[in-house]
């Protein structure tokens, strides 16, 4: 690896890697500096088993019909699912009743407008912590919807930034594995694995990056490590930006883990179907049921339960996953699930958690994250989104985002 550079990306998550595609049309020295031996962050697809594809990490293309990967798969003929997701099709949940379903419907309708309206009024936090009375029976569903979409509890997420999240409600599949299919996108010559970024000096007319395999210079550096890394300064930058510091600390990540099981008798369970463990408490598991008709269920867990799950140590959310299926389907498909994986993004060194939320009073703090400093240094990842944070498009946009700040500091533009 030479050591002086034009521009340098650190971290080749989906951000990074939109950020080094970008700049690398430019007449530009790039260089992307990962400190794992993988790349693509959260877009990990596990590929050991070729017959099962599994997305560790983002599965879903959120908002589809707008999201610009799905364009870019397209013309790279990646395979793209349509079919709409089991969870938003009545027909397809197994753990309501229709009555129920249109209960809890409407329940979620109320509270999503009580988010609304508290924040038109600038209450920012009040409704989110306050559940509609009416709806009593609804309450820890919604709170495990808070789990699964915000990877927190509703008391710690800002009502503001809830609500400026955009959702087309279109949400498409890669077959192949999305993770694979953003890594298939990389510029792959201009990235150095196992190459983690120490420290940043930004005192001299050039900045100096210590890293894993010595010293390097740059013009300038886009930061696309998760916000948990930041609040936490695993990245010495000096002199210390106490305010990206700050701003990072306003956007923790929440914990979303997943656990995946391969079925013996896989006809036992309905094919593209959704289930919740229960629906009493917040304290239970979203469970897909044989997507795309394959041979598997994946489970999911979010919020302080991921977290509880988390803490009791490997094989511990496997368990409660399996449990949770034996009290639904009786006790003989208890020795038919085999395990297949499960994530540990809480624990990963390289994330600590899973994607970003606002904490209340805390809205602000994502376009705060994102501001450059000095012309020299620019900041992308989902955090930084201020519409489309918590996915895998937003990091992917604001890669590009903080590439194009780059360019226009430098003098230059995408070629």
């Amino acid at each position: 690896m030479q050591d002086e550079f034009d521009v340098v990306v650190v971290g080749a998550g989906a951000a990074g890697l939109a950020a080094a595609a970008r700049l690398s049309r430019a007449a530009l020295s790039v260089v992307v500096l990962e400190g794992q031996g993988r790349i693509g962050g959260g877009a990990h697809t596990l590929a050991a088993r070729t017959d099962l594809p599994l997305d560790l990490g983002c599965g879903w293309l959120h908002s589809a019909d707008r999201n610009p990967l799905a364009t870019l798969f397209a013309r790279a003929g990646v395979a793209l699912d349509q079919t709409p997701p089991a969870w938003s099709r009545p027909d397809a949940n197994r753990s309501l009743t229709p009555e129920d379903q249109a209960a809890f419907a409407l329940a979620m309708r109320d509270f999503e407008a009580a988010l609304e309206r508290a924040a038109r009024a600038g209450q920012e936090g009040r409704a989110i912590a306050h559940l509609p009375p009416k709806a009593a029976r609804w309450h820890p569903m919604l709170e495990a919807f808070s789990a699964y979409y915000n990877g927190a509890p509703l008391s710690q997420v800002s009502v503001q930034d809830y609500g400026a999240f955009t959702d087309t409600g279109v949400n498409w599949r890669a077959p192949d594995g999305y993770g694979a299919a953003i890594c298939g996108l990389a510029p792959r010559s201009l990235i150095v694995p196992h190459c983690a970024v120490l420290s940043i000096d930004h005192t001299g007319p050039r900045l100096r990056l210590e890293t894993a395999r010595g010293a390097i210079t740059a013009k300038a550096a886009v930061l696309t490590v998760s916000s948990a890394l930041i609040a936490q300064e695993s990245i010495r930058i000096h002199p210390r930006l106490p305010a990206k510091v700050d701003a990072a600390t306003g956007l923790p990540l929440g914990q979303a883990e997943k656990v995946f099981l391969r079925p013996a008798a896989p006809e036992v369970f309905p094919r593209e179907s959704h289930l919740w463990g229960v629906t009493d408490r917040a304290e239970t598991g979203s469970y897909y049921l044989r997507p795309l008709g394959r041979p598997v269920i994946e489970a999911y867990f979010g919020g302080d339960h991921a977290r509880a799950l988390s803490a009791a140590g490997p094989g511990a959310a496997t368990a409660f996953a399996i449990d949770e299926l034996v009290a639904h389907y009786g006790a003989d498909v208890r020795g038919q699930l085999q395990p297949l994986a499960e994530t540990g993004w809480g624990v990963d060194p390289w994330a600590m958690g899973a994607y970003s939320h606002a904490l209340p009073g805390c809205a602000a703090a994502r376009r705060a994250l994102a501001d450059p400093v000095d012309g020299r240094l620019f900041f992308a990842g989902e955090a930084t989104s201020t519409r489309s944070f918590s996915t895998a498009h937003g990091a992917w946009e604001s890669g590009l985002r903080a590439a194009d700040e780059a360019l226009a500091a430098l003098g230059l533009r995408e070629a």
